[in-house]
Order: structure tokens, then C-alpha cells, then sequence
């Protein structure tokens, strides 16, 4: 017993394949083709890639971070001195004092 419509299946899943293969080189073909177009663009008028993106790269790695000013202290234990600007983890000064009954707004500066 024959499978109903096997052999037109099979043509086409194989018709498919091919035709992916062709848009995959095409697709290569064409990138290749304009990023030799813009290559010598960028030679014929003296650019570069931060010319082309409007990013400087020069003097700093690109994964770099940018360094944060000051941030000014929101809390402060008087009676120590201790200070916290309320970024990151809760200092143990202030933890213990809130376990110990105290409320965050005593603290404030």
C-alpha cells in the first residue's frame, strides 16, 4: 500500500531546502557586495567606523564603565557618625537598628 501523496510531499520539502540554500547566497553574496561598497566609500572620503556610528572609541576600552558622581548621604547614625546613602545593601550598623525596633525616618538626613 501506497502512502497518499508521499512522493509531492518529498518534491517539495525538497524544492524548499534548495530554495533556502539559494536565499541564504544570496543573502551572503549581497552583504559582502555592499560591505565592500561601503569600504570603499569610507576609503574614498577618509571615514571611519566612529565617523560612520558618531561613537568615539579613542583613549577607553568599549567596555568601560562610566564612573557615577557622589551620591549625598540620606542616613545617618548620629550617635557613630556611620553614613549610608541608600544604594546597595543596607549597611549593619542600620540593619541592627531597625531589627532592634528603630524605623528607617530616624536615620534620615
Amino acid at each position: 500500500m501506497k502512502a497518499f501523496g508521499m512522493p509531492k510531499i518529498k518534491a517539495l520539502i525538497d524544492a524548499r531546502a534548495e530554495l533556502e540554500k539559494r536565499i541564504y547566497e544570496m543573502q551572503r553574496d549581497a552583504r559582502a557586495m555592499n560591505i565592500a561598497k561601503a569600504r570603499a566609500l569610507m576609503a574614498e572620503f577618509g571615514l571611519t567606523a566612529a565617523d560612520i556610528t558618531g561613537k568615539s572609541t579613542a583613549g577607553r576600552a568599549s567596555t568601560a564603565v562610566k564612573p557615577r558622581g557622589k551620591v549625598a548621604i540620606k542616613y545617618r547614625n548620629r550617635a557613630t557618625g556611620d553614613s549610608w546613602a541608600g544604594r546597595g545593601k543596607q549597611p549593619r550598623w542600620l540593619t541592627a537598628a531597625l531589627a532592634s525596633g528603630a524605623k528607617l525616618a530616624d536615620f534620615a538626613v
